[in-house]
């Protein structure tokens, strides 16, 4: 059976990469998950929250990929974005390889 793509606000798909980004060296501190909660509702914390554990990690990445379609971001909101994923990352005062590599793999999807 195909996939569905997903019909995600802009809101909740950037939650969702931010909870990816969060997860990028296999552990989401509660300062990062903080940084994401103080940023949206709770509600659609909860509902993406959810929905992201419940996919692997190759799942996680084709919803973004076939998400990130539905909606026309322009370089400024992109930028802006950029930024707030390496806050996730930087969260720990460290870049890990890990980390870098999912950087690229968005980067590519976002681009």
């Amino acid at each position: 059976m195909k996939n569905k793509k997903p019909n995600w606000t802009k809101t909740e798909l950037q939650v969702y990469i931010m909870l990816l980004c969060a997860n990028a060296d296999k552990k989401e501190t509660e300062e990062e998950l903080e940084m994401i909660q103080n940023k949206i509702p709770k509600k659609t914390f909860l509902k993406m929250h959810k929905k992201f554990h419940k996919h692997s990690k190759k799942k996680r990445l084709n919803k973004i990929e076939s998400s990130i379609d539905n909606h026309n971001y322009t370089e400024m909101e992109l930028a802006a974005f950029r930024r707030e994923m390496y806050k996730i990352f930087f969260s720990d005062c460290s870049f890990s390889m890990m980390e870098e590599r999912l950087d690229m793999t968005l980067d590519n999807i976002l681009y």
